[in-house]
């Protein structure tokens, strides 16, 4: 696996390296060793996955709060995304940004996610199915998000949102306090 850095603290982009013959290739996709060589906890609480009919779908943006830490790796297995990691630590020195990066089938591509902050996607395709591998339990009471549209943040999707939850929707304006 290779590991490239973004623009949040903590958050990677990781790509395969593949070994390829006439039978198609071989990749490994998790390997606890190089994700703590990358200061990444290795640990799998939860794998999720979620299937988006339309293209213009948009998932997020969606964080867990302490005690209840909840880092992902997402992967694109089926059709395209563009994933995005908003860091809301503020303790982070990247507090604020954001990182965009396109997930696909194709690409193979997986973006992790440090816990705490806040995550969403939109689908570039149709019938669009997406992996996590998640850090901790799901926990309803630590659920917080932030509008995918909030102007505090400026994040520029890649197109005209068509589909999204009601829950979605109505995530509050940040209201300038990070509760972690």
């Amino acid at each position: 696996m290779q590991f490239t850095p973004t623009e949040v603290d903590g958050c990677w982009i990781v790509d395969l390296e593949t070994i390829g013959d006439d039978r198609g290739f071989f990749a490994r996709t998790f390997d606890r060793a190089e994700f703590e060589a990358h200061g990444i906890d290795p640990f799998i609480a939860q794998g999720n996955m979620s299937f988006n009919h339309k293209a213009g779908t948009l998932r997020g943006m969606h964080r867990q709060i302490e005690p209840h830490a909840e880092g992902k790796l997402v992967r694109c297995i089926s059709g395209s995304i563009v994933d995005c990691c908003l860091d809301l630590r503020e303790d982070s020195p990247t507090f604020g940004k954001n990182v965009m990066v396109e997930l696909s089938a194709e690409n193979r591509r997986a973006l992790w996610i440090p816990p705490y902050c806040a995550h969403g996607y939109y689908t570039l395709t149709d019938n669009t199915e997406v992996t996590y591998q998640v850090s901790g339990p799901y926990a309803p009471q630590g659920e917080k998000g932030q509008r995918y549209d909030d102007p505090a943040f400026g994040l520029e999707w890649p197109g005209e949102v068509v589909v999204i939850s009601q829950k979605d929707l109505n995530w509050p304006d940040w209201d300038g306090k990070a509760i972690r």
